[in-house]
């Protein structure tokens, strides 16, 4: 079933909770909604704000056309909705008369009513904080007719001696997969944070359901950050989670705000008025379905489906790219650590030069290129959005990865020795080989033991990566062919290898991956690379 962002649940009309409107005794207040409101008509759909798509659809299913009506109070002039008013007018041609029909937040607009009140604005402004409390967007809704069309369209004068006309109950349901993206965002040390020009009932209610708030959280209005100057607005951005009522010069105070208490910031939006927020955030996310041109020109990144989850499954996708990243320098940058600390010590310890060139150019192929590009496929590990964000600043040779090159760089040199000293020592004419194939099988089995930084392949599992056992099974096998068969033996100077002599270089290359797997056991008991 198609999700849908905003609905009309019920409306208020003569001191009455209904769910219809009836032409006969309603006909002003749905007039009202399906008149008051910029939605046109894009291929036979209607298209605009949420807000006010849920304001023309309610009316229209109650039988109150905007098309029609139009042709009976044609709109003639309109005063748009600003942050500061929090209120929206159009005027339209009655007769001789001019009506205009006022919508906006209650608390703005109750005030300027005299007329068509059945109880005490307080009293209907209670109740508007009422439902606001349990979730719902509520707005109120008036009229005024004049003579004419005044020769200046000013708010003050034109907005004044309204007709109450009711309230307008709307429903804004999180999506489905809202709360476990929330709470997705609070495993992974991202501290979620709702600013919204919605009264602060309805944000600390819906915030609470979502779990960005919970009871023991306040609600910060536009108010409230006007009495607050820079560095008390840095104090109390540390703990607040929900801003309600906010112009948008107050959204760039509490972005830079966050900011300057070292927090790196991503900021959504989608209006014209969030657009410098969106430029001043360290990632600007504009939405691509109901976003402005302006908002998406001063974004990072457009969200395309308009959707949050969205931007969770990114920071997942993100970490295992980043990490698989990490794996793939360390893999190859190991592996070179190896070949090159071969070639350097063992002249120094008496030995020959242990590789011709084309041994390195192989070495370099097979062990790089197959599964490097095999950790492309690796999956995520399990609790990437269980731990907190990196630095920004943090080098990719962090927790220990240039440790981990160094050692793992000898360790290949130290075995890879030892094998070409005891073929030596053998007077084994295929010492070379033997060196050949250490090097090379020694850096298979250090790609599979770096598939993770701390987890156990046993307990990752052997098979989530097929591709990369598919890429070490052929790198393998291309080894051996390129030991054991005549054709190859010419072009690689290698010879075949006894079973023995075979076995000895499987068993010195399989240390590599019990030393990593060892490595990882005291990354996990804490014992290594705490602080690197």
């Amino acid at each position: 079933e198609r999700w849908r962002p905003l609905l009309a649940e019920f409306f208020i009309s003569n001191g009455e909770k209904l769910t219809t409107l009836s032409r006969e005794q309603h006909a002003r207040l749905a007039t009202a909604m399906a008149l008051n409101n910029d939605i046109a008509m894009v291929n036979g759909q209607p298209t605009g704000e949420p807000t006010e798509l849920a304001l023309f659809e309610a009316a229209r299913r109650n039988a109150f056309d905007k098309e029609s009506l139009e042709c009976l109070q044609p709109r003639i002039a309109a005063i748009p909705f600003d942050s500061v008013r929090k209120r929206m007018t159009t005027l339209h041609r009655l007769d001789t008369q001019v009506i205009a029909y006022v919508k906006g937040a209650p608390e703005q607009v109750l005030p300027l009513c005299t007329e068509g009140l059945n109880k005490s604005p307080e009293t209907i402004l209670a109740n508007a904080e009422a439902f606001a409390a349990e979730g719902y967007r509520v707005l109120a809704l008036a009229s005024r007719v004049l003579p004419a069309l005044p020769d200046t369209l000013d708010a003050a004068d034109i907005e004044q001696a309204l007709d109450y006309l009711g309230l307008v109950a709307l429903v804004d349901p999180p999506r489905p997969e809202a709360q476990p993206a929330v709470q997705d965002c609070l495993s992974a040390g991202i501290k979620p944070i709702m600013i919204t020009g919605d009264h602060p009932g309805t944000a600390l209610a819906i915030a609470q359901r979502l779990t960005i708030a919970d009871t023991s959280h306040t609600v910060l209005t536009a108010d409230d950050l006007s009495h607050l100057s820079d560095a008390e607005l840095q104090e109390q951005v540390k703990t607040a989670r929900v801003y309600a009522r906010v112009s948008p010069e107050q959204k760039l105070r509490i972005v830079a705000a966050l900011q300057n208490n070292g927090e790196f910031v991503a900021m959504t939006g989608d209006g014209v008025n969030d657009a410098p927020a969106l430029k001043q955030a360290d990632i600007g996310v504009s939405m691509g379905q109901k976003g402005t041109d302006v908002a998406r020109e001063a974004s990072d990144m457009i969200l395309l489906d308009d959707n949050f989850a969205s931007i969770v499954k990114a920071v997942r996708t993100g970490r295992r790219i980043y990490d698989n990243i990490r794996k793939f320098i360390k893999d190859t940058m190991s592996s070179n650590s190896g070949e090159i600390w071969t070639l350097l010590l063992a002249p120094f310890l008496g030995l020959p030069i242990p590789l011709l060139p084309i041994h390195i150019l192989w070495i370099n192929l097979i062990t790089d290129g197959l599964p490097g590009l095999a950790f492309t496929a690796e999956p995520a590990e399990p609790g990437v959005m269980s731990r907190p964000p990196r630095p920004p600043r943090e080098s990719i040779f962090a927790h220990g990865m240039w440790q981990h090159i160094l050692w793992v760089g000898l360790f290949v040199a130290a075995i890879s020795i030892a094998a070409q000293a005891w073929a030596i020592a053998r007077e084994a004419a295929h010492w070379q080989t033997i060196v050949f194939t250490v090097l090379t099988v020694s850096q298979l089995f250090h790609s599979i033991a770096v598939r993770s930084e701390t987890l156990s392949i046993w307990r990752l599992g052997i098979w989530t990566n097929i591709p990369m056992l598919l890429a070490i099974s052929s790198a393998f096998l291309l080894q051996m062919a390129i030991v054991y068969l005549p054709a190859f033996n010419a072009v690689f100077h290698t010879q075949p290898l006894p079973a023995f002599d075979l076995l000895v270089c499987l068993g010195l290359s399989s240390l590599v991956f019990f030393a990593v797997e060892g490595e990882k056991y005291f990354i996990r008991r804490g014992w290594l690379y705490q602080t690197a």
